[in-house]
């Protein structure tokens, strides 16, 4: 049993930042029924890479019922709003002012199902002049600055998965989880409107302040930290080797165990992590032959010894065999199975749902609230 047994989630939700959310509901136990259109959600039809099944809806929708319904249609309709009826949380990403014409606003559902908590995921405030702005992944990356930020000195690069999906995803399933509780003491449901946008943009906060307050922009460095140094890959002489110092204690101890050099730590330009992120080019010239004639096992052994922090670099073909990877198998539309990554949490004695074939569980739904 999880945590959110007998919570029934209605879902008008497609690509990820939606889906995303209420698979994590569904993971915990509540019942997801998720509302396509004919063809599917856009999710369905972007790659058939898992054994025939796209891997994003593989990834988003294990655990969940799908009913297909056309919201136009009056019986169809009446099926919807019986759910919304018996509902706890209602999910959307559908375009802006799509939902309003459906009739399903947020002031019409508080208005007849005033126990409902309805989410409206959205690329932008509904307050802000982005309101009706379509909004995907790389669009809000690129509008919120993480861009800017992300990539080389010459190339500035978008985050190589969804990462504005993602965090809207989270986002609202933190939101739900509270409105849930504030429901318990006031009795009442709730709108929440949960924003690509300001997802990302409270992600940008250090940039953002650090520009603010001091004027500086905040470069591209690649695999390099923009504001803490030296945290950055080294070429040893058999391959990469990635190295976070955070303080001067670690710098202290970096120098005299790893580089042999405890000299450095006396030098003006390198006495404090400010100094050392100005200088950092003076530093590398430092560091780098001396990385350049340890091997990977050397360099490891001298940062363990040192107790400080470093990681390897993964390729994506390397990653499956990680050891601290933690698979969990998932059963697909067609009764074959995949794994994907564990959920954060989730111990190996958890056993999600189904991903569901399209329409799948129409029929009964129709039966059960028509």
């Amino acid at each position: 049993m999880g945590a959110l047994d007998g919570l029934l989630v209605v879902a008008i939700e497609q690509a990820v930042a939606a889906p995303m959310c209420t698979l994590r509901l569904a993971d915990a136990g509540a019942r997801v029924i998720k509302i396509e259109r004919d063809e599917g959600e856009t999710a369905r039809n972007y790659d058939s890479a898992v054994k025939g099944t796209s891997a994003y809806f593989a990834w988003l929708n294990r655990g969940k019922e799908s009913a297909v319904l056309n919201l136009k249609d009056q019986e169809d309709f009446a099926v919807v709003r019986s759910m919304l009826a018996k509902a706890d949380v209602f999910v959307q990403n559908l375009v802006p002012g799509a939902i309003d014409r459906l009739g399903l606003s947020p002031d019409e559902m508080k208005r007849d199902f005033p126990h409902l908590i309805t989410v409206s995921i959205v690329g932008y405030g509904q307050d802000t002049p982005y309101a009706n702005m379509r909004a995907y992944d790389m669009l809000v990356q690129a509008e919120s600055g993480l861009c800017s930020v992300t990539g080389t000195d010459d190339t500035p690069s978008k985050i190589g998965v969804s990462a504005a999906d993602i965090a809207t995803g989270m986002n609202a399933h933190a939101a739900v989880l509270e409105a849930i509780i504030g429901r318990e003491k006031t009795k009442q449901g709730q709108h929440i409107e949960i924003a690509m946008f300001d997802g990302i943009a409270d992600w940008m906060a250090v940039p953002l302040l650090h520009y603010e307050h001091t004027g500086n922009v905040t470069g591209r460095y690649g695999l390099s930290h923009a504001s803490i140094y030296p945290y950055r890959p080294f070429k040893c002489s058999d391959g990469t080797l990635i190295v976070a110092i955070q303080n001067n204690s670690e710098f202290d101890r970096f120098c005299k165990k790893v580089v042999h050099k405890p000299e450095l730590i006396e030098r003006d330009e390198f006495t404090n992590n400010s100094r050392r992120v100005t200088n950092r080019d003076a530093l590398d010239a430092e560091l780098e032959p001396i990385f350049a004639q340890l091997s990977v096992e050397v360099a490891i052994q001298r940062l363990r010894t040192a107790a400080l922090a470093y990681g390897r670099y993964t390729s994506l073909d390397a990653l499956p065999q990680h050891s601290a990877l933690r698979q969990l198998k998932i059963t697909l539309p067609d009764g074959q199975t995949a794994t994907v990554p564990r959920p954060a949490g989730r111990n190996d004695q958890f056993s999600p749902g189904p991903v569901p074939a399209l329409g799948a569980q129409t029929a009964r739904i129709k039966a059960e609230f028509g």
